[in-house]
């Protein structure tokens, strides 16, 4: 088994794009294909979910141990012919400055080799101290390849190759062509998430005869790094389970579709059946025990949001006679009384007397931290404080009641800058995107709350 870490020099250098390709190609050669996202993305691993056909799993120094990401990249590597991790950001880029949480840092830490993707675009000699300065920054760092993208021709590529065999040692794996017909639009999350787009999967297949054409793939399978199994590493400790089976109804869909899919496996190792609804079409809820809203991007999709009247009625009427239920960020956002986006305003489920208003800017995006307080709806942690993240570009507006609060936020904006996990009834919604790790164990606690509820 092969391994390589995709990384740039700074972030929009097309490394997904790139990734997502060299995946879908990989797989329709016959080989098995498991990715990787550095980082707590979720838009991103879904792009290459898709092409890789299997779940994509994130590796992230600020919500897990490295005993933790180690374990993790082992046990979905086990049966795989090649894995792809992408980075995030630059490859030396992290959130300390000593680049113990680097992308480098993983490459060390899973003993992978370094494929760098270069946007091209304007330069032509300035990529050979780019490429000797990145050597030499870390040389425990194994620099295996470079791809050149977003080449502007023939002539441009022949140059870019010439100054790169003159002044390094570093091999040219490829160079992709600009090519507006397998473009993805952004936004400003990021990509559009894959489950938004409704030929996803034929971009993907583009994506891959490009990048059979113009990458060289065997000399890419040759300069990837094997990996080293060794002993297996087991998690430090196990989660306890209810002492019977929970329903949890949860949100998949075109507005909905942030999950961590090691987190939907833990609902499932810890005993509780997962019933997937449809928020845009499903008129009822599934017959469930419990209520799960993830993120995304509810506001593309409030109008028909707004349009199915029966479930949002459905679902505010259930949560207001006690069901339990945890949403977060798009969730949090739907279940307020309407999103207001540019002097639109779609009707929402209402639970929470605020509008949720978009604005032009973030209002909370990066990692975060946050502890118990005094109210927290589900039984308090032993754990001092819990890392997460967030990413919205909405705020609550003129809040109707002096609703408790699950949450300090020490670290990020939360709802109020101070405060996160807002409580109404046996709800829990908060915009902290949370990760079950052995650090915050948050699925065993909402799990163990709703059996008490349902008892």
């Amino acid at each position: 088994m092969g391994q390589i870490l995709i990384s740039a020099a700074h972030k929009s250098s097309g490394k997904t794009i790139i990734s997502s390709g060299i995946c879908a190609a990989l797989v329709a050669r016959g080989l098995r294909v498991q990715p990787f996202k550095k980082g707590p993305d979720y838009i991103d691993p879904m792009w290459l979910s898709t092409a890789a056909k299997r779940d994509c799993y994130n590796l992230d120094f600020w919500t897990q141990s490295d005993a933790e990401i180690t374990t993790l990249f082992k046990s979905k590597s086990a049966d795989a012919d090649f894995t792809l991790i992408e980075a995030n950001k630059g490859l030396y880029d992290g959130l300390d400055l000593d680049g113990s949480n680097s992308n480098a840092a993983l490459a060390k830490l899973l003993g992978s080799s370094v494929v760098l993707v270069l946007d091209c675009r304007g330069t032509i000699r300035g990529v050979a101290p780019l490429l000797l300065g990145y050597q030499q920054f870390d040389p425990e760092v194994n620099i295996s390849g470079v791809i050149l993208n977003f080449v502007g021709g023939a002539r441009h590529e022949q140059k870019l190759r010439e100054v790169i065999a003159r002044y390094t040692d570093i091999p040219v794996l490829g160079a992709v062509q600009r090519n507006d017909e397998v473009f993805v639009e952004e936004r400003y999350l990021g990509l559009i998430p894959s489950n938004e787009d409704a030929i996803a999967n034929a971009r993907v297949q583009a994506l891959a005869a490009v990048i059979e054409q113009q990458v060289d793939l065997d000399l890419l399978l040759q300069n990837a790094a094997v990996i080293e199994q060794g002993d297996s590493i087991m998690p430090i400790s196990s989660p306890s389970m209810p002492s019977r089976r929970l329903r949890v109804a949860y949100a998949h869909d075109e507005a909905f579709g942030f999950y961590y899919p090691d987190d939907l496996e833990t609902f499932t190792a810890l005993g509780a059946e997962l019933l997937p609804f449809n928020s845009l079409q499903d008129e009822r809820l599934p017959e469930a025990d419990a209520l799960f809203i993830g993120g995304g991007f509810p506001e593309r999709k409030a109008q028909q949001l707004e349009h199915n009247s029966s479930l949002r009625h459905e679902i505010k009427q259930a949560l207001v006679n006690g069901m339990p239920a945890y949403a977060e960020c798009g969730g949090l956002m739907y279940l307020c009384n309407a999103i207001v986006e540019k002097g639109q305003r779609s009707e929402m489920v209402g639970l929470i007397d605020a509008d949720c208003v978009m604005s032009d800017k973030p209002q909370g995006r990066g990692y975060t931290c946050f502890k118990d307080t005094a109210e927290s709806l589900w039984q308090p942690t032993r754990t001092a404080s819990m890392n997460a993240h967030e990413f919205h570009y909405s705020q609550l507006s003129e809040l109707g009641q002096d609703y408790a609060m699950s949450f300090s936020v020490t670290r990020g904006q939360g709802i109020s800058g101070k405060q996160d996990g807002l409580r109404v009834h046996n709800t829990l919604a908060c915009y902290t995107h949370q990760r079950h790790t052995e650090q915050n164990q948050w699925i065993s606690r909402f799990l163990a709350f709703a059996a008490s509820c349902t008892r």
